[in-house]
């Protein structure tokens, strides 16, 4: 081999090197498994050990690689799984979570796949509970995430980012039609901070019923040095019954996100509101509370009262463990249940123990990050 030759092989070489340097790939997850004890106004009551106060149980890859000029290909992969169990929590999907591909850019992140909303991404901006376990935000729902979706972040400017999603429905209606579109904008200023979040997902042309599925969320908090105060206000018809129970179901869902324009329950409107704030007892323990109110602006009744307070004590950087006492009050014409970071899968399901009753509950946990 000629010098010439040699050298060209030893830059190649060197180049794998840098690049295989500047690339990489990341394991990480959780497991998150709480004691849950409810307890329904009509006597029932259920003890069991469930997934999900806070963090559902997942495991996921991320990972990145440097392609210079200030640009990065990033993927990630994640499942959720019940660990009390050792389930999948979709059965159907290898990974039912987040499996997407983009590049980060100066100008901003773009992302290609099944990926989680704008909605999922404030959880910890809206109440002490990160919108899990005992909030009645998190009560009443609302799709987490999306196939087929493709999105935008911007870099923070100014205090300011914005978000913005566009999943296609891939159906016959049309490009515009049986979509789901997400806008997000996010003002941090110091101490304060105030967004919005919406989704709306379209029906097809012509349907029976044609109302837009929407989700408006606008939110805001106030670090005060020992802790937050948090303030939500929601206005959304993505509520239906399921089943039996009066309330529960959605018009738009989180796997397709196809909204089908038969549902008459999209003329009816939901106001969501919820104030909460915590406070750090010392580095370690936090301790909060919250109070909600969902109110069916159709005048039919299908309201609920909520409250919980809750500790949460970090035993080390990945280890915390969880105590929650949570209140949901429906209405005679109601039927809310409370959902966790998963949902409670020993939950009621009669009529009896759901409509019109209180529901409360205790749940006593351990979270760990890895």
């Amino acid at each position: 081999m000629n010098a010439r030759n040699l050298a060209i092989a030893a830059g190649l070489g060197l180049a794998a090197c840098t690049a295989q340097a500047q690339s990489s790939v990341t394991l990480y997850g959780s497991v998150d498994q709480y004691l849950s004890y409810l307890r329904s106004s009509s006597g029932a009551h259920v003890l069991a050990l469930e997934d999900g106060t806070t963090l559902r149980s997942r495991f996921g890859f991320r990972g990145e690689e440097d392609l210079g000029g200030g640009i990065k290909a990033k993927f990630q992969l994640e499942a959720g799984f019940n660990a009390d169990s050792g389930i999948a929590a979709d059965a159907t999907r290898g990974f039912d979570r987040q499996t997407w591909v983009g590049f980060a850019t100066p100008y901003g992140e773009f992302r290609f796949g099944r990926q989680n909303g704008v909605v999922f991404y404030r959880g910890d901006y809206i109440d002490f509970t990160s919108r899990t376990l005992g909030s009645v935000v998190n009560a009443f729902g609302t799709p987490s995430r999306y196939d087929n979706d493709l999105s935008y972040i911007s870099p923070r400017m100014a205090g300011f980012l914005f978000e913005a999603h566009y999943a296609l429905g891939e159906t016959t209606a049309g490009a515009t039609r049986q979509g789901v579109y997400q806008a997000g904008l996010d003002y941090l200023n110091g101490p304060f901070r105030v967004g919005y979040a919406g989704i709306v997902g379209r029906p097809p042309a012509n349907a029976a019923i044609d109302r837009d599925a929407s989700y408006h969320n606008f939110y805001a908090n106030y670090d005060y040095g020992h802790g937050k105060v948090y303030a939500v206000y929601i206005k959304s018809n993505n509520n239906t019954a399921s089943g039996v129970l009066a309330n529960g179901g959605t018009l738009l869902g989180n796997v397709g996100g196809v909204v089908a324009g038969t549902n008459p329950e999209a003329t009816r409107y939901y106001q969501i509101a919820q104030l909460s704030a915590d406070y750090n007892v010392t580095p370690a323990l936090r301790i909060g509370a919250l109070y909600g109110r969902i109110k069916d602006t159709s005048g039919n009744g299908k309201n609920a009262t909520g409250y919980a307070i809750g500790a949460y004590y970090n035993l080390s950087k990945r280890t915390t463990l969880v105590a929650l006492a949570h209140v949901l009050d429906n209405d005679p014409a109601a039927g809310f249940r409370p959902s966790g970071s998963a949902g409670i899968r020993t939950n009621f399901t009669a009529a009896a123990d759901v409509n019109g009753q209180t529901i409360r509950g205790v749940a006593l946990g351990v979270i760990h990050r890895f």
